[in-house]
């Protein structure tokens, strides 16, 4: 067998000669999405190792090329703030697809739901019964004082105890190949857009590849997206009027909130484009008038949506909008409150969560996690910070985590002294060896890390995206995937694979 010139777990050839694409690709000792440990393309693989490995350097380029014009022509962008300004740019995205079997995906799916159901029940007890904390499964206080609790969520009941609608679950992989829950993000989740984007620039620049392989369909999140919705909606109407409810153009997401209200025929609305009348239903203004709202997709924080009820500044919310949504008159996804499920701190409990609502064991692992606010737990921290990584309880992003093994000593003093002054705010994991995928950087095709974050949609039914956004590292070793600190992007596709 020829090989690269490495040992270990190395890119296996059989009697080919090495393309010099790939003549140096060396996953390491990390699980690779596409070369299993014998250096051999794995069976949902083939067919994309074979595609690449046949192309020469040019094509390759031309490929690459032409999904960076399929980008700019579709518009496709995202925001990136900085103290001096927010600069627009091109959607970052690699051409080689990440492929993952159908009969592997699907008892992830099934896990995803089992978690979406319990984080629901979870949300909703907090706000109701209040049984977990009395039966001393969680302490009240980490979540009663949790800044993403809402008092005047008190008492709701939203249509099939659904308070998290749409959910963002990030997954990774270690050396095992198995998929652990990163995070949940229940709160306004993004990226599904770009899930979306990525599948229709591929079949643009690869359309021979999709003769050959049986993917998974993703464009129909939007039609399951409206479907969920509209089965909010307190009135019985067949045709219930949805909107998106946007901050505005400077939002970085602004691009997928106007993909997905245009995707669904829905409209994209400001807070000034709703009120609410004093019977405390809410309407939009039209040219021919005012039309009734049954249902808000809001893409707005929690403490911006209602300024009678929440901060009184916010310029971009719906004054009366939290009056209608308790008298039943408006469904709001997500609701109001739902962030309190989204917090480091409370991930750590959700596999209790699952055995004490459902009476069902987890079927998919979680990363092992240190609370801060334990004694023990933060002289741990402390002791070892520089095998961990640290992450604030309630940012997003990648906002505020130190990765300790890539961190310099300030950076590392710096968090300890945070972690000081606000344990409850902190929490850490192990540095995760997360999987590597072939992705094409700086003319040659070379592992990167990424992650998963495929999509839930919790309404009536709970519907799973078939597999969801890839993110990667486009920076050789680097952890971080996000888009906005330099990760981009792949399509994912669940692979059938014939008999």
């Amino acid at each position: 067998m020829h090989s690269s010139e490495y040992e270990g777990v190395v890119l296996g050839f059989g009697d080919e000669i090495i393309n010099p694409l790939w003549k140096d690709y060396y996953s390491d000792n990390f699980f690779d999405e596409m070369i299993a440990s014998d250096g051999m393309p794995r069976n949902a693989s083939k067919g994309l190792y074979d595609f690449f490995n046949s192309i020469d350097e040019k094509e390759m380029q031309d490929r690459r090329t032409a999904g960076e014009l399929a980008i700019r022509e579709m518009g496709v962008s995202f925001t990136v703030y900085s103290a001096d300004s927010n600069t627009d740019r091109d959607w970052p995205f690699d051409v080689i697809p990440r492929t993952i079997e159908g009969s592997e995906w699907d008892p992830v799916s099934e896990s995803l739901k089992q978690r979406s159901r319990a984080l629901n029940e979870f949300i909703h007890d907090v706000y109701n019964e209040q049984r977990i904390f009395s039966d001393g499964i969680i302490p009240s206080e980490i979540v009663l004082k949790s800044p993403n609790f809402k008092s005047a969520c008190l008492g709701m009941s939203p249509p099939f105890r659904a308070w998290a609608h749409i959910c963002g679950t990030d997954l990774v992989r270690d050396t095992d190949g198995e998929f652990y829950v990163l995070e949940d993000n229940l709160r306004v989740p993004s990226g599904v857009a770009y899930m979306l984007e990525n599948r229709e620039v591929t079949k643009r620049i690869l359309p021979e590849l999709f003769e050959h392989y049986d993917i998974r369909p993703v464009d129909d999140y939007p039609l399951q997206l409206y479907k969920m919705l509209a089965s909010l909606s307190p009135r019985k109407n067949p045709k219930p009027t949805i909107v998106v409810l946007t901050p505005g153009i400077f939002n970085s997401a602004y691009f997928e909130h106007a993909f997905l209200a245009h995707s669904m025929g829905a409209e994209l609305v400001e807070g000034g484009d709703l009120f609410v009348d004093d019977h405390n239903i809410v309407f939009k203004r039209t040219i021919d008038g005012a039309v009734r709202v049954d249902v808000v997709y809001r893409r707005i924080d929690d403490d911006f949506i209602d300024p009678e009820v929440f901060r009184p500044d916010s310029m971009v919310g719906v004054p009366g909008i939290m009056r209608a949504w308790r008298d039943n008159n408006v469904a709001i996804a997500n609701a109001p409150g739902s962030g309190v499920a989204d917090d480091k701190v409370i991930y750590s409990f959700v596999p209790e969560m699952i055995r004490y609502y459902l009476d069902e064991e987890p079927t998919l692992a979680s990363v092992e996690t240190y609370l801060c606010m334990n004694e023990a737990d933060r002289i741990y921290v402390l002791n070892n910070i520089e095998r961990l990584v640290v992450k604030p309880a309630n940012e997003s992003g990648g906002q505020g985590v130190l990765i300790g093994p890539h961190s310099n000593r300030e950076e590392k003093e710096k968090c300890k002294e945070s972690i000081a002054k606000q344990p409850r705010n902190y929490i850490a994991q192990p540095t995760l060896s997360l999987s590597t995928a072939p992705t094409y950087v700086d003319g040659k095709i070379n592992p990167r890390h990424l992650d998963l974050r495929p999509f839930i949609l919790h309404g009536r039914d709970i519907w799973v995206t078939p597999g969801g956004l890839t993110r990667v590292a486009l920076k050789r070793g680097s952890l971080v995937v996000n888009s906005s600190q330099g990760g981009g992007s792949k399509d994912t596709w669940i692979v059938e694979l014939k008999e």
